[in-house]
């Protein structure tokens, strides 16, 4: 793995990159492997690093239809926060929120992971008995959360109109320890370290079937490269999961959403924190190039593209001008959207399947990025281990079947 010094980076930098090694090979496809991962986001990435770091596993692929990071991951607002409701959910949330603190350090990449703070307003007086309520039960689990009074959210938020406004900020929710990350980067760091522990990254290869042997088990995917041999296949494809399961027979119980976000011109440092409101379906942060990053709730309608209708920003934009009023001469500089794939208890599946050898980490919602690096060390786990690990056990497909919802659409905290 390459290691440069500062003014050694400046002066490649300044030769036109002339010299620098490519981070990751560009694998051919082998005939067999022990495992495949199907999805190059940070989830699949990270599930392959983690299945040959942790598990022993090195015969790994990870067969990505398009680019790396080219799906949800490239298509996020970056949050990071583990102030879930329930037991179950506090617990997935903060284990990925502990992996994030040291990713930079274990990847030898930076990551840019910035605690900067999570704040989530609350403007009705429901509001404020459920940001209470799920204050008082992230701290009964240890995960930290605060309640702050307007003048309290002030303080931390300068520019945030708490009063003479449509929906008046009556109070807010505060966790420190959440903030954001590279979302890029992510991809990148987890890419460039798994092809150094010798997994095999294959990009432009379409899995277009999933095949079992006489006995049921998934024993291979079909691709648009040929037909590669596994015993172990975990798909981590976000939103198009469903589509990838159903060619081994396996429904999920999820719908997919188009997402939509937006950023401004670059603006000097102005915004100390990440802000959301679940009341007016809107949130933002300041990314490290002085954009103010927008996102806003999923779309009304099911659909694969990429984008979303105009009047779901438009929103998002009005009531994030109503919240801080010095934004209203911003301009937009560009709008996108990524695919969500929702269960009908928001929380995700990560699990094994009713197929033998055959996996699946998919229904994130909004929350996905902020799983990254959890998801991926608990999906690795559950494929080297054919077991869940104690924390996703409950996290499984057969809980729509037995009624063990864990219903997170309150902590969500966007409209889905």
């Amino acid at each position: 793995m390459q290691r440069f010094s500062g003014l050694s980076l400046i002066r490649r930098g300044l030769t036109g990159q002339r010299g620098w090694q490519p981070q990751w090979r560009q694998a051919e496809p082998k005939a067999a492997y022990d495992a495949i991962i199907v999805g190059g986001g940070g989830h699949g990435l990270g599930a392959a690093f983690y299945l040959a770091k942790e598990h022993g596993l090195t015969r790994v692929a990870v067969v990505e239809k398009g680019w790396i990071g080219g799906g949800n991951t490239g298509r996020n607002t970056t949050i990071i926060r583990s102030n879930y409701l329930f037991d179950e959910s506090a617990a997935l949330y903060d284990h990925s929120v502990q992996l994030w603190e040291g990713l930079s350090q274990v990847l030898n990449y930076n990551v840019m992971f910035s605690q900067r703070g999570v704040m989530m307003l609350a403007h009705t007086v429901h509001d404020v008995q459920v940001s209470q309520r799920h204050v008082h039960a992230n701290r009964a689990n240890g995960v930290d959360n605060e309640w702050l009074t307007p003048e309290e959210a002030r303080a931390i938020c300068p520019l945030l109109q708490t009063d003479d406004i449509r929906y008046p900020v009556l109070g807010a929710a505060f966790q420190r320890r959440g903030g954001t990350a590279r979302h890029d980067a992510v991809a990148w760091g987890f890419a460039r370290a798994a092809n150094a522990l010798g997994v095999d990254i294959i990009e432009n290869c379409e899995v277009t079937g999933i095949r079992r042997d006489s006995h049921g088990a998934a024993c291979g995917i079909e691709t648009t490269r040929g037909f590669i041999s596994a015993p172990r296949i975990g798909v981590s494809a976000a939103g198009h999961s469903s589509v990838i399961m159903k060619m081994a027979g396996v429904e999920l119980p999820i719908e997919s959403y188009p997402l939509q976000a937006l950023v401004s011109e670059p603006v000097k440092p102005i915004f100390p924190c990440v802000v959301m409101s679940n009341t007016i379906h809107a949130y933002i942060s300041q990314s490290d190039k002085g954009e103010m990053v927008i996102g806003a709730g999923t779309d009304a309608y099911t659909s694969y593209t990429q984008r979303g209708g105009l009047h779901i920003s438009r929103h998002a934009i009005e009531a994030i001008c109503e919240l801080f009023p010095m934004f209203r001469r911003l301009r937009m500089m560009r709008n996108w959207g990524g695919i969500v794939d929702v269960t009908p208890d928001r929380s995700p599946i990560i699990a094994k399947t009713p197929v033998p050898g055959l996996y699946v980490n998919c229904g994130w919602g909004t929350g996905g990025f902020k799983a990254t690096p959890g998801a991926a060390h608990l999906l690795a786990w559950t494929i080297a281990r054919d077991a869940p690990h104690p924390i996703n056990a409950p996290f499984t497909i057969e809980r729509f079947r037995d009624g063990n919802l864990i219903d997170e659409a309150a902590a969500a905290a966007v409209a889905h």
